[in-house]
């Protein structure tokens, strides 16, 4: 009947929106294609010997006992930088910027272009507002006021990187482009995104906006955002190149080899946007450590710590660990000393322009709380001045 609306099941009218849809169609089709996708499902580059939902049992102990709790938040606010619209009006002098927003939100602007990865501007990171993981600091720019966009880049379609409200907010935006892994443009349509404006890449494929070259490149994680974990959508790292920067921004990843063949087809690189948070003994394939972080880095460049900045990501905005709040800042700052790699650890909203010689400011030492047997900070660098209760109980 004309203008009658399809019939839903009464479970899928519950579901709530923000769990997004699985793929179907001509989108699940090329899925099944893929060289990636087997027995059903993706798989990573390298195999994952233990995985969140394997380890839940031991880990919810560990993620309330109230003496580490308090460890895992700041205990004063966060210095958060006064960036305004009119500074990110004026184009980087080296052709290079970025501003990291916190968590794995980076606005990139590169040779002219900008690029948004992994936009969170929601309070929580959740399907719901009441509920799951809270900013630990508030959104250092509105997103109205991040200027103009030419893509969105998503990692994968877990909360801390694919938030509901932040897409349908940036759908609006005329003639911005999402560039997404496979399978993910379910959720976006699902949102209200235009299919035509949506691109969608396996592992090494690749997309033209403007004159930047934007690649999917393997990582090792999973994906979910229901009770119902089908692992139909895929996840990546990224690969940005313009006529004269490349930056890499890694999602979410454990470390593996191949982060050595990204480098050697891609590379190297000005700066890489590396994961270095909410890693755990629970579930050591699919987060890196600080250390891992570094070789994965390293790695990238072909082993050479003189080449681009490391900007750590994926730390100090939600509680997704039961790590300290700041030990992933001390053990990044440790690692560079370690490797005499450079990197940068600016406050939330604070530009960087990797081509400049980074001065590390360790801010987050005054506002983390101090362990009672807590050993002496770590001294700067040499030439330097001085998932989670909601992604674990529904991803997993």
């Amino acid at each position: 009947m004309t203008g009658s609306r399809p019939f839903r099941p009464p479970l899928d009218a519950l579901r709530p929106a923000a769990f997004g849809v699985d793929p179907a169609g001509e989108r699940m089709a090329r899925i099944r294609r893929s060289p990636h996708f087997a027995d059903g499902v993706f798989v990573n580059p390298e195999g994952t010997r233990r995985t969140p939902s394997g380890s839940m049992l031991k880990f919810l102990p560990t993620y309330f006992r109230k003496e580490e709790r308090a460890l895992r938040a700041p205990a004063h606010a966060v210095p958060v930088h006064p960036t305004t619209v009119a500074d990110l009006a004026v184009p980087p002098a080296s052709g290079l910027r970025l501003t990291w927003m916190g968590h794995s939100s980076v606005l990139a602007e590169i040779d002219g272009h900008r690029v948004l990865f992994d936009p969170v501007w929601s309070e929580r990171c959740s399907p719901f507002s009441f509920a799951g993981p809270r900013r630990l600091h508030p959104v250092p720019v509105p997103l109205a006021e991040t200027g103009p966009l030419d893509a969105v880049v998503i990692s994968h379609d877990h909360y801390d990187h694919l938030d509901m409200p932040t897409v349908r907010t940036l759908a609006r935006r005329t003639g911005v482009a999402f560039v997404v892994p496979l399978g993910v443009g379910a959720h976006l349509e699902h949102w209200g995104v235009p299919a035509d404006r949506i691109t969608e890449l396996d592992w090494h494929e690749s997309t033209r906006i403007g004159e930047l070259t934007l690649t999917a490149t393997p990582a090792r994680h999973f994906c979910g955002r229901a009770l119902r974990n089908t692992q139909h959508t895929l996840w990546a790292s990224w690969v940005v190149a313009g006529p004269e920067h490349r930056i890499f921004h890694s999602g979410d990843t454990g470390y593996f080899p191949g982060f050595t063949a990204i480098g050697e087809r891609y590379g190297p690189f000005d700066a890489t946007m590396v994961q270095v948070g909410a890693y755990s003994e629970f579930w050591p394939d699919i987060h890196m450590t600080p250390e891992e972080g570094m070789r994965a880095h390293l790695d990238l460049q072909g082993d050479d710590a003189a080449r681009g900045v490391m900007l750590p990501i994926h730390w100090g905005t939600f509680n997704l660990a039961p790590h300290p709040w700041a030990e992933p800042a001390e053990g990044t700052v440790a690692a560079a000393r370690e490797t005499g790699a450079r990197i940068a650890v600016p406050r939330p909203g604070q530009p960087l322009e990797p081509g400049a010689e980074p001065v590390l400011d360790p801010w987050w030492r005054a506002v983390a709380v101090r362990p009672t047997d807590a050993v002496p900070e770590a001294e700067a660098p040499a030439g330097t001045e001085t998932e989670t209760e909601a992604e674990v109980a529904l991803q997993a």
